[in-house]
This record gives C-alpha cells, structure tokens and sequence, in this order.
C-alpha cells in the first residue's frame, strides 16, 4: 500500500520577485564583500565589546561587591560585638579585607581583558595575512568538526534487547524451473530499476527514467534523502543482491542526513524510511539502520505536538513545525496517515526501550474508541484542534486505506495477543461489508466509498489491497467466518484482476467505475493512469499464500510482463497515463515504491512459502517486513491490550 494521492498544495512556492538591478544600486557591490572585510567587521565587534566590559566594570570606590566565598559568607547573626557589621540580621565578615581583596580582582580582570585584546588582535593580523582559499579551508575544518561531534552524539549505541525469531531470512530456490525462471525475470526487473537510478538518480529520492536525473515530490520536501535507496534496501537483500544492498547500506551510512530545514510527510516518511530502515536492520543485523531509525524518529515527534495528540500531516525536520495539507477537509488530519504508525512506532520502542513511540500510537486508538462513528465507520478526516471529524467521507481505498491494515497487523505483530486492535479490525471490517462492499450486475464484488450519506460506485487501484487483507485476516475472525473473508478476498482479487484484463495493457487503471453496463472500467481521462502500483499484485501474493490456486500466479506473471512490456524504458522503469492507449505517453517517474512493493511481491509470488512466512513476518504498508514481537520477548506486554 502506498500513500493516497497527495495533490499539489497550490501557493506554497512564491515566485521569485523580478526586481532589476536600478531599484538596489549597490546591492552587487555589497555582496562582493570580501570575507576580510567581514572578519575585520567581526573583530572589531569583539574589540568594541571587550572595551565595553572594561569600562563599565563597577567602580570599587562606589560598589561593594560581597563574594560569597570560603573566607567571606553570609551568615546569621548572633552576636555583633566583636568587630562584625550587622546588615539585616546577618553579619558579614572581613570587610576591609574584603575592600581590598576586591581592588586586587578587578585588576586582575584588567589585565586578563588587556590579553585577551592583545590575543585577539595577534589572531586577526595572522589570519589577514591568509589567502581566501586557507581561510575558506579553515572554515570547512571547522564545520566538519562540528559535524562529526554531532554525528558521535547521534551515535550514542541503543540499549542491548532480545533479537525475535527471525525465520526465513533465506530460502531454497524453487523446485519447478518455470517458476525459478519467472522469478530470475523479476529480479532482473530490479537490477534494471537498481541500476539505472544509481547512473542517473543517486541520492535523489526517486528517478526520472526518461529525462535521466532525479526526482522528488513534496511528500519529501525539498532535500535528497535518498528515498529509493532506504525503500529499496530490503527487496536488494531477499533477492540477494548483496553487493547493491552494501552500495545502499554505504551511502545511508555516510549521507543519510535528517537535521535538514525540510517539510515532509509524517506517514511517507514512517512507511518509507522507518519502515525500510527497520526492515534492513532485522534482515542484516546491521546496527546503522536500526540508529538511523531511531535519529529520525525523534524528528518525527513534534508533529504530535496538537491540542489532541493526532499528528500533523507534515512536519519541518529542522523546526519542528508541523501542519496539514491545504486540501483536506478544514484542516484535518487523515485517517490513513495517523493510523499508519503502529507497526513501525511499536519496534521502535522495542529497540529503545523507550516508551514515547508506543504512547503516542495507543493514544491515538483510544482517541478514536470514544468517538462515536457513523453507521460504525470511520471518516477519513479528523480535525487535531478540536478532535472533531471533518467531512463524512469513508473510503477503504486513498485515505483510509491502511488504517484498517494496521488494526489486523497490529494484532498479528503482536503475537495475536493485541486483542483490542483485532476487535476494533473486526468492527470496522464489519461495517465495511455492510455498508460499502456490493456486488455488480455483471456479479463483480466491489467496494465503494461512502460520502455524504450515499454509496459511490467507484473502486480505487489503491482498494484493491483490501482482497489481501481480508484473507490475511479471515483467520481468527469472529464467528467462524475465515472461509467467508478468504472467499471476500478471492472475490475482490477477481474484480482487481477484472480491472487489468479489460485495458489495452493488461494494467489497472487508478480507479475504476460500476455505472451502469461499464464495469470495472475508468471513464475519467485523469483516471486511466497506471504509476507503478503494488496492490493488485499484493493481493495476489497473499491469495496465492493462503489458496495455492495458480491462477494467482499466472495473473502476476501477466501483470509482471504487462509492466515490463509498457513501462520498461533504457533509463528504468516509468508509469503511463493511459492504460487504453496502444501508444500511451509516460509519466517519468519511477516510484521508490515501485522497487518497495511491486517487484518484491511479484518475487515472493514466485518463491517458496518458507521465504518470510506470514506466522512469523508482518509487512507494513511498505512491503517492509517486520517481525512477530512474541509476548515473552516484547517490553510492552505489560500493557493490557496485550493480556
């Protein structure tokens, strides 16, 4: 599952103003200042302050100045016979010594200010006698010193905690030759992927494969932070391309850098660089991943700084300051974001010990148990001021969407012990099925939207997801009902399949309508686009886990040379904009989640079972797989969600 489609913010960029050169005549000379000039100006503000000081030093013939030392204190009085001077029933002692104490130390200080000034001056005249290259060296040196103190401070090693049971790290190729053969094609498609953001996007967040360079939208603010990098560390590692995980291990090592003056999204960069950060330290046991998650999880914090405690949308990793996107429903928050935290907050106080990640998800949920709900669902938006929902708008697809994911996953990394999260799971699901899931006159199970009190008969790619879901949780689902939500998601995983196989390029479009004899079809223009996306495939992975029916693999090797066919270019991999065009234009993106999700879900769609088995693994909504805390190894089974 990836974000649900973040718009625009218009207005946050003001153009640059076009003053000519007329209206600030001398604003070229002031900025060819040199940088003597600027450290004379700076030494002379030392000097003057110096001078400042010496001056206005009290003067001892009309301040008494009382040092509360050994030989001089404050002490009540008892008796002022014997030569003491009484103050307001204390008695200060030594006074004429203490007068000419006093002059000796101001002295003293005289001739230290003499010195300093005289240092100073020294100082100045040498470096003067520099040229601007070694003094720009010198302020570098500097700089890297300070850089490398903060770096040791960040570094500080994370206490010892028992390692879970990490089982199916590796497995054995597959028996059947065909299989092994679709699966070497898929990893293939990451080496190319791989291979070509590291020529042409290295460093950035994501890769531009037909302009040849790099790419970054506002979800990750304005700095290179590597983000195909981070997403893509773990898929490297189970496909065992070993020498590309180091490539990436290494530049995170050296550059991944998070006190930058940056806005980015709360829950992108949870799912994204938490997520995958936390997922490449329990695949490789590599410590720099598991601080590195920890460094920008405190970044992370003070988006929950709200009158509610429900976090900002986006937050300034420098500042601190966090706010919503302009276009949500007076200035909510959104289901889908602060509810995709858990999994990822959960590990985090795990590894620390420290409790503060954890408290901040669980008072999240119990926010939303007081909530009364309509018709039992949950709204997509929340206000963080007033705790109020915002328009009543609830969607199992953008914006809802991995909310009830983390309810079920929850209770699945906990052990199954997280009972709270699987009746909340169970209730929602509930809800879900009676208010929102329908069937179609052509007999496609569909799930729509509901807004305003009326049902739209309109399915996102992004839903799709939810046929996986509903058969990861038919186990352990309430009245005996796992066959009804293993066949729910069957029908889903049909309708999703439905909605590739009736486009000229056997992809799914972005979301798809059931009006009338149109069925699983797109009818808006800016609804036909395919960017890359995992769910379809998803939801095939944990129907083939659970079914072993083939045709969940023959429809991901559809999928899987669909996009290889239409979406491969020399410099990578892009998305198109209209999957029922035979020659349809690309967008130019090549989505980090594409390496996260897609391919990794089409390689263990071709892979052994006991490759990261489910009993063992959760995967966030990031396709990042995190481990089963088993109640005898967590610090948190204290709480009573997990009695």
């Amino acid at each position: 599952m990836t974000t649900p489609a973040l718009l625009p913010l218009s207005g946050r960029r003001i153009p640059p103003l076009n003053l000519g050169a007329s209206s600030f005549p001398h604003h070229r000379a002031t900025l060819r200042l040199s940088e003597k000039f600027i450290l004379l100006l700076i030494l002379s503000a030392f000097i003057t302050l110096c001078f400042g000081a010496f001056f206005f030093l009290p003067d001892s013939s009309k301040h008494k100045r009382f040092d509360l030392g050994l030989e001089d204190v404050l002490i009540p009085h008892v008796d002022t016979s014997k030569g003491g001077k009484n103050l307001g029933g204390y008695l200060i002692h030594g006074q004429g010594h203490d007068e000419h104490r006093h002059r000796e130390e101001e002295e003293r200080l005289r001739n230290k200010i003499r010195a300093d000034h005289e240092k100073a001056l020294e100082e100045a005249k040498e470096k003067l006698k520099k040229s601007r290259d070694e003094i720009r060296a010198e302020i570098q040196t500097e700089k890297n010193k300070v850089a490398q103190e903060m770096k040791k401070k960040d570094s500080k090693p994370l206490p010892p905690v028992p390692v879970p049971n990490l089982i199916g790290i590796n497995s054995e190729d597959p028996a059947d030759k065909d299989i092994l053969e679709k699966r070497d094609k898929i990893k293939e498609m990451m080496k190319h992927a791989w291979e070509n953001y590291r020529q042409y996007g290295w460093g950035h967040n994501e890769l531009k494969p037909i302009a040849r360079k790099g790419h970054s939208t506002n979800i990750f603010g304005n700095s290179q932070m590597g983000a195909t990098i981070v997403d893509a560390l773990d898929t490297l590692y189970i496909m065992g391309l070993h020498d590309e995980f180091r490539e990436g291990q290494d530049w995170i090592d050296k550059n991944l850098d998070f006190s930058v003056n940056s806005e980015v999204s709360v829950f992108e960069v949870n799912i994204r660089f938490i997520g995958g950060l936390l997922a490449a330290y329990y695949l490789s046991g590599q410590e720099v991943f598991k601080l590195k998650a920890v460094q920008l999880a405190g970044k992370l914090l003070p988006a929950f700084n709200t009158p509610t405690g429900i976090p900002w949308a986006m937050v300034n990793l420098k500042s601190g300051v966090g706010r919503n996107w302009g276009w949500a429903s007076a200035g909510s928050s959104i289901l889908a974001e602060f509810g995709t935290l858990h999994m990822e907050f959960v590990h985090l106080s795990y590894l620390t010990g420290d409790p503060v990640y954890y408290n901040k998800v669980m008072h999240i949920r119990k926010l939303l148990q007081k909530m009364e709900r309509p018709n039992g669902l949950y709204p997509n938006y929340l206000n963080p001021r007033t705790g109020r929902w915002g328009q009543h708008h609830t969607s199992v697809g953008g914006l809802g969407d991995s909310f009830y994911e983390y309810l079920l996953k929850a209770w699945l990394m906990s052990d199954k012990m997280d009972t709270e999260a699987r009746k909340m799971y169970d209730d929602a699901i509930e809800a879900i099925e009676r208010h929102l899931i329908r069937k179609s006159n052509g007999g496609l199970t569909y799930i729509g939207e509901w807004k305003n009190g009326h049902l739209e008969r309109k399915m996102g790619h992004l839903t799709c997801f939810a046929g996986g879901m509903f058969a990861l949780g038919a186990d352990g689902s309430r009245d005996d009902k796992a066959g009804h939500y293993l066949q729910l998601g069957a029908e889903i995983a049909h309708t999703c399949h439905e909605s590739y196989d009736r486009t000229t390029l056997k992809l799914g479009p972005e979301a798809f309508k059931f009006d009338g004899g149109l069925e699983a079809v797109a009818v808006r223009q800016n609804e036909k686009y395919y960017i890359l996306r995992p769910e379809v495939i998803e939801t095939y992975w944990y129907m083939w886990r659970f079914t072993h029916d083939p045709k969940y693999r023959q429809w991901g090797w559809e999928a899987a040379q669909a996009i290889d066919k239409y979406c491969r270019v020399s410099g990578g991999f892009s998305g198109v904009k209209d999957v029922y065009s035979s020659s349809p234009a690309y967008d130019d993106v090549q989505q980090s989640f594409f390496l996260a999700e897609t391919l990794k879900y089409l390689y263990l769609l071709f892979s052994n079972d006991d490759l990261l088995p489910l009993d063992n693994w959760v995967f966030n909504t990031e396709a990042h797989p995190l481990p089963v805390l088993h109640l005898a190894n967590t610090t948190l089974s204290g709480n009573p969600a997990y009695r």
